[in-house]
């Protein structure tokens, strides 16, 4: 029986570019896979035809060959075509199929495996009118990092990690299953490819100790309370050969007793008395970057909000800065006494509403208000 041609079992012109040979192999293999289709021969035949197809094509020399003697060029085998180990293909475009069935990447057998360190969190207090100007801060934390005595190897002094006798050093076990070739991290040694025999008394054969580290740390103006400084390098170090881990510095703002902060504006509450509030005037306000003087017009009612522009918190992105909000509330002592009292009497007789008596009830007073 004849064998189909290969460009046409993937459905592209013999011209087809290597991006175009795999992503139609890869729609075919999602098409016809085996997971897809439980039971169906038909579909099993078609996934390992694309396969065969795509293991000859996706190889330039193999791919040269075909094109200039067809079947014929990978001897006769079985029904004339190409006999080889499709592993090679399998694994480069197995990590695509997870992706597309599991939502994960996957990758080539080829691209290297570099360690990385763990990624570390410190947590950083500061105050609201610090995140407001900016500041430097020094901040003291524990992390990982490799062994002095053993130079990180796990091993004592004098001696080495040994080769990995289960996976003889891969860091992997091979898994072969038809023309798929799966890999999993070697349980024996935990994917390093070598094993402690002699551990290191000072590290326990972990080939790490904890060390203090002291950093200073820029908080930029402007930034919010859970907000994130990423310090590339400072977080796990794993040694030669390995990237550090990141810290990320976590900013939490510690509450204002005055001020209220939403994004980049400030918000806040200044009492004033009846006759700031009748006659107006002028209070000082207190702002994050310093005090200012407030213009209170006559006839100010309670409750009315006032604008200082520019004495916000600068937005960490553009660097404009907010604005603060300042509510004005008419503060009522709670008692008067003296000439005070007389005065606020003959007021309450020119507005026409005698003061309430000492010693009424509060229902006495609220009638003689309406009376």
């Amino acid at each position: 029986m004849s064998k189909r041609d290969y460009y046409e079992i993937l459905g592209v012109a013999r011209s087809a570019s290597a991006d175009e040979i795999k992503k139609a192999y890869r729609q075919a293999a999602l098409k016809f896979h085996p997971d897809r289709n439980p039971g169906n021969k038909e579909a099993e035949a078609k996934f390992k035809e694309a396969s065969e197809a795509y293991s000859v094509l996706s190889d330039a020399d193999n791919r040269r060959k075909y094109d200039q003697f067809g079947h014929a060029a990978f001897g006769s085998g079985a029904g004339g075509g190409f006999q080889g180990d499709f592993s090679h293909f399998a694994e480069d475009i197995f990590g695509d199929l997870f992706g597309a069935f599991f939502g994960t990447s996957g990758g080539s057998r080829t691209q290297s495996r570099v360690k990385r360190g763990r990624d570390l969190q410190f947590s950083l207090e500061i105050t609201l009118e610090e995140s407001a100007t900016g500041i430097e801060k020094q901040i003291s934390y524990a992390r990982p990092a490799p062994c002095e005595t053993c130079e990180g190897s796990g091993a004592k002094k004098g001696t080495s990690a040994e080769t990995c006798k289960q996976c003889g050093g891969a860091g992997q076990i091979r898994m072969q299953q038809g023309f798929f070739a799966i890999s999993r991290p070697c349980a024996v040694c935990r994917g390093e490819g070598k094993v402690v025999a002699n551990p290191c008394a000072d590290c326990n054969g972990a080939g790490q100790k904890t060390k203090k580290v002291k950093l200073n740390v820029k908080v930029p103006a402007g930034i919010d309370d859970g907000q994130r400084l990423k310090l590339q390098g400072e977080g796990e170090m794993l040694g030669k050969g390995a990237v550090n881990g990141d810290l990320y510095v976590v900013v939490q703002i510690k509450d204002h007793k005055f001020f209220e902060r939403r994004e980049s504006e400030i918000y806040c509450e200044v009492p004033i008395s009846y006759t700031q509030a009748v006659l107006g005037g002028e209070v000082e306000v207190p702002t994050l970057h310093g005090k200012v003087s407030l213009k209170i017009p006559s006839g100010t009612q309670s409750g009315k909000v006032f604008r200082i522009r520019g004495k916000g918190v600068p937005d960490i992105q553009s660097g404009k800065v907010g604005d603060q909000h300042v509510r004005i509330y008419v503060a009522v002592p709670k008692s008067v006494a003296g000439e005070e009292r007389k005065i606020i009497e003959q007021l309450a007789k020119v507005e026409g509403k005698p003061l309430p008596a000492e010693g009424k009830s509060f229902f006495n007073k609220v009638r003689d208000l309406f009376d």
